[in-house]
């Protein structure tokens, strides 16, 4: 019954919902006050206690917003105007003003404005047609926009708790979007009274869900009690007293209408609680509800004459109020009616059908009145937005017409100007293409015997750096101890080991010559012309030194790389870290290749345990022999790096004896 249904934004509290949030949404943008607010607001706090004088501080809030021709602040004031006009039902001026503040905001395009405008524009909408299919939502949610921009949180909580209520019930999935949305931005505000009441819609949205589902009712149950523990541990922070109540009343309400039943003493307990805080803030509106809800609980317990009592309290609190409330007396005496029927007791009935009849009629004016105020004010806003498109068009035409005119004498100038300047150009430029040509000509002659010279000087270049890789390639002294080794096993009757000594050398041979006439080779192809050339040297050095080679799962072995560009490095660890070190120890080398394929390179580390790079430069220094391996190495990775900045090459020692070269190759394809 709606007399007792405490659920915000159902009919019976609507009106006084909609003050509240109204009242709250702007009481949150204090923050950024001009003076003229500042006065709009001292006359809008006194609408409950002295209307006369809401109005005149209003008034001069107007002429001060006039004389310091803010439009914004203008704008502001109208807004606050018309709400204040809409807490006495006019709704003359409340529309007036509304829209008096909308289009003034419109002028101004100021946010803050523009927030204020749209947002009592919401609350004129849904004072006529409160429901999703008016014009209320997109200006609530305009107004949502601008003050989130501006960063009023708490505001936008208001709005959005609105919002939420035109949705309930018919569409619970929008009811809970908004409902929890309104919830975050009212933490953002840090604001109880926001929190508040924003939770309040939360508990509707999960009022409205139990009715459809009874399974959902403990969930309601424990979130009120939540709401209820915050708004007593806030209580001397909340503004809106009236909310602490009906978070009670709600409670108490879910619990009178539970599928299983609740003790007596929880009900009357939050029962109890909703008249205390009622009696304490001095809310008649609320306290009659109370009435009512007692009273539906024990006609469900079949306590008839304590049920007609409390609704009979419950109309003398009504009678008490200022303003009458048709919906609110009807359902009052319909209870009354129906439980005479129940009782039996027709003369009671016909009692209290007689005393009902007079508010049914109201009620149903009251509704018919509210849809030719309805009916009314969407004539007028249509026909004002018929002649606001009409104006518009009559703007844009005469626009165009005086566009038109200047266009065309524009148009007319610009031609003569043109003409005059073709004439004059069309001398200039067969003045000057003569000369143009000439130095055209000369700058190609030049160009053409730059690029030639740079074309000559890389090729040069290119061909002195392979032919010093192909010296160094296949070192003399490695061929003649080859030689040497074979001649040695042939003389010794090892026939077999000469043999395939003498295989590995041609075939290493071989690899060497036709890599070198190619730019690039497969990685697979220079491994396995790695591993010949270091069988060679092991049998050459009496397997002295052992080695691994070793390749990461992502290398990928057909990749395209510069051939024979590992090996001056293997032959630098041989014969400089390796060689001088085998009659200590048994010498160890170690390749191992990996590769990044966000840079697109393989990067390949040779890694020996021999005398390390001091040792080795102190042994240089002695002997005037100088190797090429690694300034070859140097220059080939210094040309790469053109195409690939990551190529390099650098050389470091082990902590632990040795020496480590790093080779990072660029991949080409």
């Amino acid at each position: 019954m709606k007399y007792f249904a405490a659920v915000p934004g159902r009919k019976a509290y609507r009106p006084l919902v909609l003050l509240v949030c109204c009242f709250l949404a702007c009481f949150a943008v204090a923050q950024k006050r001009s003076a003229v607010e500042n006065m709009s607001w001292k006359g809008y706090d006194l609408r409950f206690k002295d209307s006369t004088q809401c109005f005149r501080v209003l008034e001069r809030a107007a002429v001060l917003a006039k004389e310091q021709d803010s439009r914004k602040d203008e704008a502001i004031n109208y807004a606050l105007t018309a709400l204040a006009y809409r807490r006495y039902s006019d709704l003359d001026r409340f529309r007036h003003y509304s829209e008096m503040s909308y289009d003034t905001a419109s002028y101004t395009r100021d946010h803050r404005a523009l927030a204020y405008a749209n947002m009592v524009m919401g609350y004129l909408n849904t004072y006529i047609d409160n429901s999703t299919e008016g014009d209320a939502l997109n200006y609530f949610l305009t107004a949502y926009r601008l003050f989130d921009r501006l960063k009023e949180y708490g505001v936008c909580a208001r709005i959005l708790s609105d919002v939420s209520y035109l949705f309930s019930p018919h569409d619970m999935v929008k009811c809970r979007k908004y409902s929890y949305e309104a919830l975050r931005y009212a933490g953002l505000s840090a604001d109880p009274d926001n929190i508040l009441h924003a939770r309040l819609a939360v508990g509707s949205y999960l009022f409205e869900l139990f009715k459809a589902d009874h399974q959902y009712w403990q969930q309601a149950v424990s979130y009120y009690m939540e709401t209820i523990k915050m708004a007593e541990a806030h209580e001397s922070r909340i503004t809106i007293k009236s909310n602490i109540a009906i978070a009670y009343l709600n409670l108490a309400n879910l619990e009178l209408n539970s599928p299983d039943s609740v003790p007596e003493e929880i009900f009357f307990y939050h029962i109890q609680k909703a008249i205390d805080t009622s009696r304490k803030y001095k809310m008649k509106s609320i306290y009659r509800n109370l009435m009512g809800l007692q009273g539906e609980y024990y006609q469900k317990k079949g306590r008839y004459d304590d049920a007609e009592e409390f609704y009979n309290r419950g109309l003398a609190e009504a009678a008490k109020l200022p303003y009458k409330d048709n919906d609110l007396m009807s359902d009052f005496y319909r209870s009354l009616k129906n439980l005479s029927a129940k009782r039996g007791d027709f003369k009671s009935y016909y009692h209290y059908d007689t005393l009902f009849i007079p508010y049914f009629k109201a009620e149903y004016n009251d509704k018919a009145q509210k849809m030719i105020q309805y009916a009314d004010f969407k004539f007028e806003t249509e026909k004002k937005k018929g002649q606001i498109l009409q104006l518009q068009k009559e703007n844009r035409l005469q626009k165009k017409n005086t566009f038109l005119g200047f266009a065309i004498a524009g148009i007319l100038l610009v031609v003569l100007i043109l003409l005059y300047l073709f004439f004059y150009y069309r001398r200039q430029y067969f003045r000057k293409t003569e000369d143009h040509l000439r130095q055209q000509q000369a700058n190609s002659e030049l160009k053409l015997k730059l690029l030639e010279k740079e074309s000559l000087e890389s090729l040069t270049e290119k061909l002195s750096l392979e032919r010093r890789l192909l010296q160094s390639q296949m070192d003399p002294h490695f061929i003649f101890n080859a030689l040497g080794n074979i001649q040695g096993m042939i003389l010794q009757n090892d026939q077999n080991n000469a043999v395939s000594y003498l295989g590995k050398f041609a075939r290493l041979t071989r690899q060497v010559l036709e890599h070198s006439r190619n730019e690039f080779i497969t990685l697979e192809d220079e491994i396995l012309t790695l591993k010949d050339y270091i069988e060679l040297q092991r049998v050459r050095f009496n397997d002295a030194f052992d080695y691994e080679i070793h390749c990461d799962k992502n290398v990928q072995v057909q990749s395209l790389i510069p051939s024979m560009l590992i090996q001056p490095s293997i032959e630098n660890a041989v014969e400089h870290g390796l060689k001088p070190a085998m009659s200590e120890r048994t010498g160890r080398l170690i390749l191992c290749f990996r590769q990044d394929d966000q840079k697109r390179v393989i990067i390949c580390s040779v890694t020996d345990n021999g005398i390390g790079l001091t040792e080795s430069k102190r042994r240089k220094n002695q002997n005037s022999h100088t190797s090429l391996a690694n300034t070859i190495t140097y220059e080939r990775l210094s040309v790469m790096s053109t195409e690939n900045s990551h190529a390099g090459f650098r050389i470091q020692e082990n902590e632990e004896g040795g020496c480590t070269a790093t080779i990072i190759i660029p991949i080409y394809s």
